[in-house]
């Protein structure tokens, strides 16, 4: 059984190597963030090699490495970094933070539900009273909000107070796109296109020239344009001619977060061709999370 040392020695070993991108760590790396002597590093490395819970990497570059059975001991699955699950806190995503697993409590009541966060990576800036998001998981697409009640530096374990538990659909984003799509053309005038918009209750359209996208019109660009005086300009010279575009197969949950790294509403929706086949926005994705719910005993796959 591994001492208390050993444990947070071999966790800030595989914080470490986790923030690295698999890069062999320093026992003198490890002695700064414990704030230690580097010699008792070394001391108990001999001893966690002799376990084979690390590996010495000789050479300059050398240091230490956790093995799989490191992972094992504290519990913590061994994934590959396209698997990491991010945490997200006041909005921003935690660097150096992916989360391994959640466990759910048993609650008495709906609303009232606690979950246990095993975390990778240091979780000494997370505090008390700290609102954080986790997910999507990539398994169940699980996302989880809620607030920091207890930390567990020794087995860098978060316990959440979870407010929202969501489940994103594993359907595709056809599934739930507007497929009745509304093109523009790009020598319409900025009246006749809000005139189009307006009727169709709709705030944006891609502008398409022979069936392929040459950019996005929304009812902000149209704004732009009168408050500029420009209404006199066609389409072509308002509309925005970055749009991002994704697979109509795509699912829902990678959409999502495409959505959050490029900061916009509404993707449109194309086939194997590139022929445009529909849009979804966040209205949609809202509209399809619909299986809110909260959980009894959970241990979860993540």
């Amino acid at each position: 059984m591994l001492t208390s040392v050993q444990k947070e020695i071999l966790q800030t070993l595989i914080n470490l190597y986790q923030i690295s991108n698999g890069k062999s760590i320093k026992g003198e790396d490890i002695a700064e963030v414990m704030n230690r002597n580097p010699g008792t590093i070394r001391n108990q490395m001999q001893s966690l090699r002799s376990l084979s819970l690390v590996k010495g990497v000789p050479g300059p570059r050398g240091g230490y490495k956790p093995t799989i059975e490191a992972y094992h001991t504290l519990n913590i699955s061994v994934t590959d970094n396209e698997s990491n699950v991010p945490m997200f806190k006041d909005g921003n995503p935690v660097e150096g933070v992916s989360v391994a697993k959640i466990e759910f409590t048993s609650i008495p009541k709906p609303g009232e539900c606690e979950a246990a966060i095993k975390v990778l990576g240091s979780i000494k800036n997370l505090n008390l009273g700290d609102n954080i998001r986790i997910g999507p998981t990539p398994v169940n697409n699980l996302g989880i909000i809620g607030e920091i009640v207890g930390r567990d530096d020794m087995d860098n374990i978060l316990l959440l107070d979870t407010t929202t538990i969501r489940s994103i659909p594993k359907k595709t984003v056809k599934e739930i796109a507007t497929l009745d799509l509304v093109f523009l053309k790009p020598n319409s005038s900025i009246k006749e296109v809000a005139n189009i918009l307006s009727k169709k209750i709709i705030d944006g359209a891609p502008v398409i020239k022979n069936n392929k996208i040459l950019g996005i019109l929304t009812l902000s660009d149209i704004v732009w344009a009168l408050a500029e005086s420009k209404e006199d300009l066609n389409v072509e010279d308002v509309m925005q001619k970055n749009v991002v575009t994704i697979n109509q197969n795509m699912k829902i949950a990678n959409a999502v977060e495409v959505m959050y790294n490029e900061n916009i509403g509404r993707l449109i929706l194309i086939d194997d061709n590139q022929v445009p086949k529909g849009i979804i926005t966040k209205t949609d994705v809202v509209n399809s999370i619909t299986n809110l719910e909260d959980f009894p005993v959970i241990n979860t796959n993540i």
